[in-house]
């Protein structure tokens, strides 16, 4: 099992598609894509003001509250709230979106995959739930591992892994095993396959 730590320090900072802000970028596959033609792509953002999302053709998205009051987002005229409490939204990228701050600024996050080539899946662990093992599985599926706040250590085949605020890390299961994680805070568990993988 391949196993990358990308620290907080190391994302990549850059504007929005449209122009509107500033996302942090921390994981893209394959390496070195654009927001143009990834296959899939997380990051974090911030919101300041109430506008428009930037449209995505032919992505799936699924946006998270880590920080602020919340948001009520519109999509295509279906408004929903969504605040830290909630669970994780998914919908189309490529739909008429936007969002209204129901207090002051947030940050969220965003897991986005090619349709047709990836589907994604996001499992928010919060608060007290100071342990869980997962499962990995065969090649085809990706499971990133991202801290919003807190502190993680990470047992693996591979070793210990520890995380902070903001970091992530990437494993690429080429064989069934199982991962420990032990610790206190916000965890998102970001489960990434590739579709006709046979999983």
């Amino acid at each position: 099992m391949a196993v990358a730590l990308l620290k907080a320090e190391n994302h990549r900072r850059m504007p929005w598609k449209n122009g509107g802000g500033v996302t942090v970028e921390i994981a893209i596959h394959p390496q070195g894509a654009s927001v143009d033609d990834f296959d899939w792509r997380v990051s974090m953002a911030s919101v300041a003001n109430d506008g428009p999302f930037s449209l995505f053709p032919g992505i799936d998205r699924s946006l998270s509250v880590l920080e602020g009051d919340g948001i009520v987002l519109d999509v295509e005229g279906h408004k929903s709230t969504l605040t830290r409490e909630s669970e994780p939204f998914a919908f189309a990228a490529d739909s008429q979106s936007s969002a209204q701050l129901i207090g002051s600024v947030i940050t969220d996050l965003n897991v986005m995959t090619r349709r047709g080539r990836y589907t994604h899946h996001v499992r928010r662990i919060t608060g007290n739930e100071a342990a869980a093992t997962l499962e990995t599985r065969a090649k085809g599926e990706t499971l990133l591992i991202f801290c919003a706040e807190g502190e993680f250590a990470l047992k693996s085949d591979t070793g210990l892994t520890h995380l902070g605020s903001h970091d992530a890390v990437v494993l690429d299961g080429l064989a069934a095993s199982a991962i420990e994680i032990k610790g206190k805070g916000d965890l998102f568990l970001i489960t990434i396959i590739a579709i006709g993988s046979g999983i």
